[in-house]
C-alpha cells in the first residue's frame, strides 16, 4: 500500500485533496489540526506517533523528526540495502510528502507581534520532511503548493502514481520555498539586531552569506527591449511608499521600463515635502516644480521641459484633482502615480484607457533598505543614497539670497536623481534644464543649456560632484546663472572659487557627493 504523510499549516484544498488520494488506495498519516480536519472530513487517518512509536513533545516541537519517518521517506526504493534496513528496523515506506510550512511571513507582518511569537513560527519538522522527500523525488513525490494538489492527483487517478518530470518539478519548487523560507529568517534576524547597541566588530554591517527572499508579483511582457525575457518581484516584507505596494486603477499591463522609470519617479518625489510634480524619461527627470499647490507644480513641472515629457511618467505628491488631470489629459503619458485622485480626475483619466493610473497613499515614505545592482558573477551591496547636504558651505565673497539658495537646494535634490555625470539648472523652484549621462562635466552642463528655450539669466546650478575645472562656472557666466551647488572636493577647488568670485556669482558646497550610474 501507498502511504502519504500529510501536514499542512495552510488547509485550503487539502481536505479534498486527501479524499482523492485515499479514493486511491493511499493511506494518510497526520498530524495535530491536519489529521484532526481529515478526520471530521470522513478519512480514516492514521497519527505520526503511531508509525513513531514515539508522542509528540515539547509543545509539539518534536514529532516528525524521527527514523520512521525520515527513513521511510529517504529510502532508494531500488537500493537492496535500503530496503533490507527497511525491513530489519520495521520501516514503512512513505511515498507521497505533502506539506506547508508554519506561516513565519504572516507572523512578523503582524502588528506587534512579540520576538517570541515570531521564533516559534520557525518551521523545523516541516523544512526536513520537505528536503528529504525533494532529495529523494526519484521515488517520493512530494507536494508544498496546494497548486499542484489537481496535477498530482490526476496523475495518480490516471496511471497510479506521478511521473519523474512532475517530480522533479516539485522537488526544484521545495528547494526554492525553503530557501525563501530560510532567507525570511535570516532577514527577520538581521533586521532585529540594533547596530547602535552592538560592539564595533560585532555585527558586520553587511552579512557574510547573503541571501534575498523575494517573490513573483508577475511575469512581464518583455524587458527593457522586446527580446529580453523579464518578471517582476517583491520584497517578502511590506515596503510602504514602494511601488510594489501601489494600486493600479486604470490602463494596460505595466512593462518592465514603466516600472523601471515610475521606481525612479517615486525616489526623486521623496525628497520634496512641499507640493511637487516630477516627470521621468529613461529614469532621468525631464522635469520637476514646486508650488503652492499641485496644480502649479504640474504646470510648471511640464512648462521645464514640455518635449522630453512627451511618453514619460509624472508622479505627483498631493492628490490629483480634475484641474491637474484636465491638464495632463492633453500629453501622452505612459503612467501618472500620485497618493490620491479625486472622482472627477478619474472620470477625465477613464477617456484614456491605455493611462497606467496608480494610486500610493503612502507615496513619501522612505525605503531604507539596502541597494543592490547586479555585476557579472556577482552582486553589489551598498546603503541606499538618503543624504541630501553635509553642510551647507558658502565659499564665495558673493552669499546667495535667500531665493536663490531655496533654489539651489531645490535643484540640488534634482540632481541627486540624475544620471552621472549631471547637473540641473533652475529657478523658482522649477527646473529649466538638466544634463544627464555625460563623460564630461562640462558637456553635461553644454547639453543642458542647448537643449532648452529657456532664460537662464538669475537661475541656480546644481552639479552631483565637484567641478574638476573652472570651465563650468565660466560657462554659468555666460548663461546669466548667478548661484551654484557642488559638493567640492577638487583639488582644483580654488580655482573654481576664484572664476566665481571674479564674476559675482555665490557657490555654496555640501560636502556631499551623489554619484548615480
Amino acid at each position: 500500500m501507498k502511504r502519504a504523510l500529510i501536514s499542512v499549516s495552510n488547509k485550503e484544498g487539502i481536505l479534498a485533496f486527501a479524499k482523492g488520494l485515499f479514493a486511491q488506495g493511499i493511506e494518510l498519516i497526520s498530524t495535530g489540526g491536519t489529521a484532526k480536519l481529515l478526520r471530521e472530513g470522513g478519512l480514516s487517518v492514521k497519527d505520526v506517533s503511531e508509525v513513531t512509536g514515539f508522542p509528540e513533545c515539547l509543545d509539539g516541537r518534536v514529532k516528525t523528526l524521527h527514523p520512521k519517518v525520515h527513513g521511510g521517506i529517504l529510502a532508494k526504493r531500488g537500493n537492496r540495502k535500503h530496503q533490507e534496513t527497511l525491513k530489519d528496523l520495521e520501516i514503512e515506506e512513505i511515498d507521497y510528502v505533502i506539506i506547508n510550512l508554519y506561516p513565519f511571513k504572516e507572523t512578523i507582518a503582524k502588528e506587534g507581534v512579540s520576538f517570541d511569537e515570531a521564533i516559534e513560527n520557525i518551521d523545523i519538522g516541516g523544512p526536513a520532511m520537505l528536503r528529504s522527500a525533494a532529495k529523494n523525488f526519484e521515488d517520493v513525490t512530494v507536494v508544498t503548493d496546494q497548486r499542484d494538489y489537481a496535477r498530482v492527483l490526476e496523475e495518480v487517478r490516471q496511471q497510479g502514481g506521478t511521473t519523474r518530470e512532475t517530480r522533479y518539478a516539485l522537488a526544484l519548487k521545495v528547494f526554492e520555498e525553503t530557501a525563501y523560507y530560510d532567507g525570511l529568517i535570516a532577514e527577520y534576524l538581521r533586521r532585529k539586531i540594533k547596530p547602535e547597541a552592538a560592539k564595533d566588530g560585532d555585527v558586520p554591517k553587511f552579512p557574510d552569506k547573503l541571501t534575498l527572499p523575494y517573490e513573483k508579483v508577475m511575469d512581464l511582457r518583455y524587458g527593457e527591449n522586446p527580446h529580453q525575457p523579464a518578471a517582476f518581484y517583491r520584497e517578502a516584507r511590506e515596503v510602504p511608499g514602494s511601488l510594489v505596494s501601489a494600486e493600479q486603477i486604470q490602463g494596460k499591463a505595466l512593462s518592465f521600463n514603466n516600472l523601471n522609470d515610475t521606481h525612479s519617479a517615486l525616489e526623486l518625489l521623496k525628497e520634496f515635502d512641499r507640493p511637487t510634480a516630477v516627470a521621468i524619461k529613461h529614469t532621468n527627470p525631464c522635469g520637476a516644480a514646486s508650488g503652492e499647490t499641485i496644480e502649479k507644480a504640474f504646470e510648471k513641472c511640464y512648462a521645464a521641459d514640455p518635449q522630453s515629457i512627451f511618453g514619460g511618467i509624472v508622479a505627483l505628491n498631493r492628490e490629483v484633482d480634475e484641474i491637474t488631470a484636465r491638464e495632463m489629459e492633453e500629453i501622452f503619458l505612459e503612467v501618472v502615480a500620485a497618493p490620491g485622485f479625486t472622482q472627477e480626475a478619474l472620470a477625465v483619466f477613464r477617456k484614456k484607457k491605455n493611462l497606467r493610473v496608480l494610486k500610493l497613499p503612502g507615496i513619501l515614505e522612505m525605503d531604507t533598505a539596502m541597494e543592490f545592482k547586479k555585476v557579472s558573477g556577482g552582486m553589489l551591496l551598498q546603503q541606499r543614497d538618503r543624504g541630501i547636504v553635509m553642510d551647507q558651505t558658502v565659499v564665495t565673497k558673493v552669499r546667495p539670497s535667500n531665493q536663490e539658495l531655496q533654489d539651489l537646494l531645490f535643484a540640488n535634490k534634482v540632481a541627486k536623481h540624475v544620471k552621472s555625470n549631471g547637473v540641473v539648472i533652475a529657478k523658482g523652484e522649477q527646473t529649466l534644464a538638466i544634463g544627464p549621462g555625460q563623460t564630461s562635466r562640462i558637456w553635461a552642463l553644454d547639453n543642458a543649456l542647448r537643449n532648452s528655450e529657456h532664460d537662464f539669466a538669475g537661475s541656480v546650478l546644481a552639479s552631483d560632484a565637484f567641478f574638476p575645472f573652472d570651465d563650468c562656472v565660466i560657462k554659468a557666466k555666460e548663461s546669466g546663472i548667478s548661484a551654484i551647488i557642488q559638493p567640492g572636493g577638487s583639488i582644483k577647488d580654488e580655482d573654481s572659487i576664484q572664476c566665481c568670485d571674479r564674476y559675482g556669482i555665490s557657490m555654496v558646497f555640501t560636502g556631499m557627493r551623489h554619484f548615480k550610474h
